[in-house]
């Protein structure tokens, strides 16, 4: 019986393109989570798959010069979040690093959230998701979102020209509503300081 229950989880993971990942609650149609778990433990053992974390899985993408290629702690976020009905937004030193404002990748990753607030271990990184209150998660631009958390981290008077000259060049990608719109919930003096000399 177990045999076919992993037979079952292989074939589902097979139908989804390398790179997908999986949790624990994507089989309970095939079986209980016990039973689930225990068919996708023993996946990892032959090789077919790879645990990334806690209840999260993947058919790793392979590539012809570097090999398995495991998914970006973002990709693992986004989809603990889309499981969740989840709102996520990237903060801290992370929206730093994604608008290019420095080169090194945070080992801790922190998105604010309207889940309940949990860390989970990625390898050496992990991901910390933070209550946050419904302000905080209504921004509408990704460009914008990112370029208000990364000066929030910053602080008030501490960005340098270098910084905010980076920041203002990148927000021009960034649609005019969206940035209209995420500017009024954004704190007065990172308004002041986007739209100065605009």
């Amino acid at each position: 019986m177990s045999k076919s229950i992993e037979i079952q989880v292989l074939d589902k993971l097979k139908r989804s393109p390398r790179g997908t990942l999986f949790f624990v609650e994507s089989f309970t149609k095939i079986a209980n989570a016990k039973s689930a778990n225990k068919a996708l433990e023993r996946l990892v053992k032959s090789g077919e798959i790879e645990r990334v974390a806690q209840g999260i899985y993947v058919r790793p993408v392979i590539d012809d010069y570097i090999g398995k290629v495991l998914p970006s702690i973002e990709e693992i976020a986004i989809a603990i979040a889309k499981r969740d009905r989840a709102t996520i937004v990237p903060t801290g030193s992370y929206a730093m690093y994604k608008l290019g404002l420095t080169t090194q990748v945070p080992l801790n990753i922190v998105f604010y959230s309207d889940t309940s607030a949990r860390k989970i271990k990625i390898g050496k990184q992990t991901i910390t998701f933070k209550k946050a209150s419904s302000k905080n998660l209504a921004f509408v631009g990704e460009i914008s979102t990112l370029a208000i958390q990364a000066l929030r981290t910053i602080g008030k008077d501490q960005a340098s020209a270098e910084e905010i000259k980076q920041i203002k060049k990148i927000l021009k990608n960034e649609n005019p509503k969206h940035l209209q719109h995420d500017l009024q919930l954004a704190p007065v003096w990172i308004r002041k300081l986007i739209l100065d000399n605009e």
